[in-house]
Parts: C-alpha cells; sequence; structure tokens
C-alpha cells in the first residue's frame, strides 16, 4: 500500500509543479494506450484520436516552449516538430476512410 500512496504524491506533484507539462504526459500516455489498442483492434478511429492527441500535445509544447524555454530547448522543440510532422502525415494517410 505505501508504493501506491507514493506513486499517487508523485503524481499528485509533478501535476501541481508543472501543470502544462503533467497534461501533455497525460495526453502522450492516452495517445499510447490508444496505438496499443488499435494495434490489437485495426479500427481506425482509435488511430485518428491517437494521433489527434499526439498532435495536441506537440503543439501545446511548442508553445510551452515558446513562452517559457527549459534547459533542453533545442531537443524538446526538434522531438515536438518530429511527432507533429509523424502525426499529421499519419492523419494525411488515413484521410482516406473518411
Amino acid at each position: 500500500m505505501a508504493i501506491w500512496r507514493f506513486w499517487l504524491n508523485t503524481l499528485i506533484l509533478s501535476s501541481q509543479y508543472n501543470p502544462p507539462r503533467f497534461v501533455e504526459l497525460v495526453m502522450l500516455w492516452i495517445a499510447l494506450a490508444l496505438l496499443a489498442v488499435w494495434s490489437i483492434l485495426p479500427f481506425w478511429p482509435y488511430l485518428v484520436l491517437s494521433l489527434s492527441f499526439v498532435i495536441g500535445a506537440s503543439v501545446s509544447i511548442l508553445i510551452r516552449e515558446a513562452i517559457a524555454p527549459s534547459p533542453y530547448i533545442r531537443a524538446t522543440q526538434v522531438t515536438a516538430v518530429l511527432m507533429l510532422i509523424i502525426s499529421v502525415y499519419g492523419l494525411a494517410d488515413v484521410i482516406h476512410y473518411f
């Protein structure tokens, strides 16, 4: 039970310390979970929702870095732009299902 309390306290502390980064992390974890579901059940709505979460998190990361730069600004921006490009390309590839 102490391990669960430790993880809960860590989660609460991280959400209070830097809320935008916490929301971005939750969005990326949901995107990973949806990709896992999509790999088992290949229905395109799971993929579209997952890519939408990645696009939202990427844009949020880029805006956060523009407002308040972190020490690793270049690596963060490059990663966010790569995620954004891959997600937009994935959405463009899935568009034929509509």
